[in-house]
């Protein structure tokens, strides 16, 4: 499989969590996923462009106060 399509195992090591929590974040929504064969798929891009918009919001939030 293509090394920038990932598992829930592989986005939980990446972001060093459980793999109950990635799951519960996956399920509402919180990380884009899509369900593929029975399993949750995650495109690593995604995930970093998600963590980098996250984290360019909290800095700009951050220099307000």
């Amino acid at each position: 499989m293509n090394a920038n399509i990932i598992g829930i195992k592989e986005v939980a090591d990446y972001l060093n969590m459980k793999e109950q929590t990635v799951y519960r974040l996956v399920q509402r929504g919180k990380i884009p996923a899509i369900k593929f064969g029975g399993t949750w798929k995650v495109k690593r891009d995604h995930l970093e462009s998600m963590f980098d918009q996250l984290l360019e919001e909290k800095m700009k939030e951050l220099q307000i106060k």
